[in-house]
């Protein structure tokens, strides 16, 4: 009879424990689905949210539900909105995508205001800057951090480099000249590699001075860096961080090579390892640690030689602390290096495009060059292609430039220079 009871008792048991089990997984799905609507939900009213404001810009109609997506070149983009804003205003709408709206506005008052309001906020491309790079007091940052940074970093650099700030050595513009004359022994000029090469090599050498020259691992240390920036995008669209997917993890080794080789170049220019590391980082720098205790004995290089002070200075508090070892340094190389390519990209673009414009801008080189002594050129002097150089920065895009835009110092150009293209 016990038997019976013992074996009816547990049977009921394992009843009731199937029951609390089956009770405690519709739960869970229960919370899984309200969860996995709920963000759906807020996607959905965060579209209609936008479609909802975009409604009261103007703007040409769409034809298709993706928007004006086939634009055609950067010309024909700089067309349809030049003729867009004498047909609907200083400011109208061009939908890109059924997500992607973009709003143009060429009246200084509202871009002003913009200005003013997008001040302090972090742009997404700052998720993949400090991911690739760590955090940086000169980018990415509040406003005032940044300009405190940016402040000192001029301060710096303008002591060391005011000798020969309009001026390239020979030396490097025999390494550029090399460059171009390998790829065109190729049959084929990408125009873009050669805007980066030059880019490169001018800040390399003049961050690191002639050791940068001699690097033999310069070559590989720009493809890293431009490969780190290209893939940054990506891992930073996540929501949150894929510690789960191998390609992150590879990604990750990638940005440890980077400031392994940045270590190798401060070393080798002989610059003091505390000048980019916090002296109270005691953990996460065992690669800072790698190899760089005889940088401070090293030879002196024909670079920009920095205060060892500089990043100790007050930028932030604890915001210095937890900066990653040189990451001012490989922000520094990208960021430059980035607008540099930019601008040198789209003069090389108008030049190409226009052949008389070519022959314009080398007379006027010859001819300054028949009346000079110098060796060395001022660019100022070359009227023509300082116009070109300022029409080409005036027409590259704005989008790097908003965040950190200042609207005390605008620029304005000298009125004796030509308007390019005429």
């Amino acid at each position: 009879m016990n038997s019976i009871l013992k074996s009816v008792n547990g049977f009921i048991s394992s009843e009731s424990a199937r029951e609390y089990a089956k009770k405690e997984f519709n739960a869970i799905l229960w919370i899984a689905l309200i969860t996995i609507t709920a963000l759906l939900l807020d996607k959905v009213f965060t579209l209609f949210r936008l479609w909802s404001k975009a409604s009261k810009i103007p703007g040409p109609p769409c034809n298709s539900f993706f928007g004006h997506g086939n634009l055609g070149s950067r010309e024909n983009f700089i067309d349809l909105l030049s003729e867009s804003h004498d047909k609907y205003g200083s400011v109208f709408k061009l939908w890109l995508g059924p997500t992607q709206l973009l709003v143009s506005m060429k009246d200084p008052t509202l871009i002003k205001d913009m200005l003013s309001k997008a001040g302090d906020k972090l742009p997404c491309i700052g998720k993949a800057f400090r991911l690739a790079f760590g955090r940086s007091s000169l980018f990415f940052c509040s406003y005032d951090q940044a300009q405190k940074g940016r402040e000192s970093l001029a301060l710096e650099l303008d002591d060391k480099m005011l000798g020969r700030a309009n001026v390239i050595p020979k030396n490097v513009v025999d390494c550029i000249t090399e460059g171009v004359d390998a790829s065109m022994s190729t049959g084929s000029v990408d125009c873009k590699l050669i805007s980066q090469h030059m880019a490169f090599t001018i800040l390399g050498t003049t961050l690191f001075g002639d050791t940068f020259l001699a690097w033999s691992k310069a070559t590989f240390y720009e493809e890293l860096l431009m490969m780190i920036a290209k893939d940054a995008s990506f891992w930073a669209s996540y929501r949150f961080t894929p510690f789960w997917k191998r390609g992150f993890w590879k990604y990750q080794s990638l940005c440890t090579e980077l400031k392994c080789l940045t270590l190798d170049i401060v070393q080798q220019c002989g610059k003091n390892y505390k000048l980019f590391c916090h002296k109270d980082q005691n953990s996460h720098i065992g690669t800072a640690k790698v190899g760089i205790k005889a940088a401070s004995g090293a030879p002196p290089s024909s670079g920009v030689e920095m205060q060892d002070n500089f990043f100790y200075q007050e930028l932030g508090g604890d915001l210095i602390a937890r900066e990653e070892p040189c990451g001012n340094i490989m922000g520094l190389m990208f960021h430059g290096c980035i607008a540099t390519t930019s601008l040198i990209g789209s003069i090389l673009e108008r030049l190409v495009a226009d052949a008389e414009m070519q022959d314009k801008i080398y007379s006027e080189i010859m001819k300054v060059k028949k009346g000079s002594v110098r060796e060395d050129q001022d660019v100022e002097e070359m009227l023509l292609l300082l116009a070109t150089i300022y029409e080409s920065a005036r027409l590259l895009p704005a989008g790097p430039l908003l965040q950190r835009c200042s609207l005390k110092d605008g620029k304005r150009l000298p009125s004796c220079l030509p308007s390019a293209g005429k």
